[in-house]
């Protein structure tokens, strides 16, 4: 569940940015799979890559945060 709510608002803040999961996952390092696998909520993202997402979205980290 907790997974899911990460990968939709990563998704969605991927999606406003203007980035393919491609282009994303290639500026994060890591693999299209791994990125994917996330968005859909099938695996949690890692503290630091929690960082780099928020860092190359330009978003604060509480702002990545999912709700409850």
């Amino acid at each position: 569940m907790e997974a899911e709510k990460w990968g939709r608002r990563i998704r969605a803040y991927r999606k406003l940015k203007g980035y393919t999961q491609e282009g994303f996952s290639k500026e994060l390092g890591v693999s299209v799979s791994i990125l994917g696998e996330i968005e859909r909520g099938n695996r949690l993202p890692a503290e630091d890559l929690v960082e780099r997402i928020a860092h190359s979205l330009k978003i604060s980290i509480e702002d990545l945060k999912p709700r409850d």
